[in-house]
């Protein structure tokens, strides 16, 4: 049996008096791409930064690897195996490649390990190697996309969430990141994406959730989401 790594359970949320999720259903199992489509204010973003603690969840229940983590401070967060590749490439500019990967494993003290793990990120994007030792806000807008999934591999999680992850990238580099997280897949990590290119993310994802106005719409296989004609009506500019 597929081990569920994360389980969300009637998560509601609220940006002051305003309700932005009801009632929201999801799991991530170990091994597999889980991604979150629908249309701007569906609320995908709010039911991970829920996840990563950066908004409170007023109801329902977060589990991650068998523990509730609803509410948990967004700074414990990292140390349970849960890392964050934010929407907007946000990197730290004025630092090298290098040095922005050792950010990602602040955690770790042992100084092999460390290097061991910046290793590994230079095995799987051989271009951020070339650049190490260049200032991070100098890389095109795809290297920074590199970077940023580099850096939340160092601490080796258990679960990688990415928001928006083509977001404003060519379409070379968008090819480019959505092969290197099938990659991943293949390492066996667990990764759950929230992205607006629908049609990409269902493709290569083993599962995924629609969304409207902070509800569940739509829960299958990407491939069924995708044969499915009110998904591609209203998901995929019917497509």
């Amino acid at each position: 049996m597929t081990e569920t790594l994360l389980s969300i359970r009637d998560l509601e949320v609220s940006y002051g008096a305003v309700q932005v999720l009801f009632g929201i259903n999801l799991e991530v199992h170990a091994g597999e791409i889980v991604c979150i489509i629908g249309p701007n204010g569906a609320g995908k973003s709010t039911v991970i930064k829920a996840v990563i603690g950066l908004v409170a969840a007023e109801k329902g229940k977060i589990v991650f690897d068998g523990q509730s983590i609803t509410n948990f401070p967004a700074h414990e967060i990292p140390a349970l195996g849960i890392t964050y590749v934010p929407q907007g490439r946000i990197v730290f500019a004025t630092m090298t490649v290098a040095d922005n990967l050792e950010m990602g494993a602040f955690l770790q003290r042992d100084a092999r390990k460390r290097r061991e793990a910046v290793q590994a990120v230079f095995e799987q994007f051989p271009r951020l190697y070339e650049r190490r030792h260049q200032p991070a806000g100098k890389l095109s807008g795809g290297e920074q996309q590199m970077l940023a999934i580099g850096r939340a591999l160092m601490m080796n999680p258990r679960l990688v969430i990415l928001d928006e992850p083509s977001l404003g990238l060519s379409p070379k580099y968008v090819d480019l990141i959505f092969e290197q997280l099938i990659e991943l897949k293949r390492q066996g990590r667990t990764l759950l994406m929230v992205e607006q290119n629908a049609a990409r993310a269902l493709e290569l994802s083993d599962r995924g959730y629609a969304l409207e106005l902070g509800h569940n719409r739509f829960a299958d296989t990407g491939a069924k989401l995708l044969a499915n004609d009110d998904v591609r009506h209203m998901y995929l500019g019917g497509a």
